[in-house]
Order: C-alpha cells, then sequence, then structure tokens
C-alpha cells in the first residue's frame, strides 16, 4: 500500500507521522505544500469527506493572522479558497489511502486504517 502524504516537512506534527509510518514500513509519496502548493479539488474533496473542521486549521497562526474579513462566514468554498492561498490553514498531515483519508496524526486512528 502506498500513501499519499500531504504536509509541511518542518510541522512536528508531519515529522511524527512521518516515523510512524516509516516504522510501520508503510510506503508514501509526500506532497510538499510550501513547494508544490495546495489543489483547489483536492481541498473540496476533503472538506465534502471529512468536513470543514477537520480540513481547516483554525487555531494556527497563519489563520489568526488573516484579516477578519476573510474569516468571517466561511463555507466550504471561502475555506478551499483561503486553504489554496494559505496551505498552512491546512491541518496536517493529510493522508489519502486506499478506502479513506486521514487528517491529522492520530496513532489510533491511523493503527485501525493503515495496519490491515
Amino acid at each position: 500500500m502506498t500513501l499519499e502524504f500531504y504536509g509541511i516537512p518542518n510541522c512536528d506534527t508531519v515529522k511524527k507521522a512521518r516515523k510512524w509510518l516509516e516504522a510501520h514500513g508503510i510506503d508514501y509519496t509526500f506532497h510538499d505544500y510550501k513547494k508544490e502548493g495546495a489543489d483547489p479539488e483536492k481541498l473540496a474533496a476533503w472538506v465534502a469527506e471529512a468536513g470543514l473542521g477537520a480540513v481547516l486549521n483554525k487555531a494556527g497562526t497563519t489563520f489568526r493572522k488573516l484579516p477578519d474579513a476573510d474569516k468571517a462566514d466561511i463555507d466550504a468554498a471561502k475555506a478551499v479558497s483561503i486553504m489554496a492561498a494559505h496551505p498552512s490553514t491546512i491541518k496536517r498531515p493529510v493522508v489519502v489511502y486506499p478506502g479513506g483519508l486521514l487528517v491529522g496524526f492520530n496513532q489510533l486512528q491511523w493503527e485501525a486504517a493503515l495496519k490491515k
């Protein structure tokens, strides 16, 4: 099984998740948002599957620094636009695997989804 792993290399959570995958011998392809950007179509699909609250990182510095107008009345389309323009507002990591999607690193969820 090869996963698509999306994140930012210097993010501590991404580092932990990558170590976990490597320790369990799970292959992945890494997509660096800082170098490769974030695809709005994929973002929209993730929001549709996992929910806006799961994908948009409102707690991060990048989101908090956005103008109030950008942060007001956020729907899925507006969130996708924000995340595409500011990839640091995407919760990390996002992993696409055969049959599902994982957002954030929760070891129990990852074990249940990926160690079959």
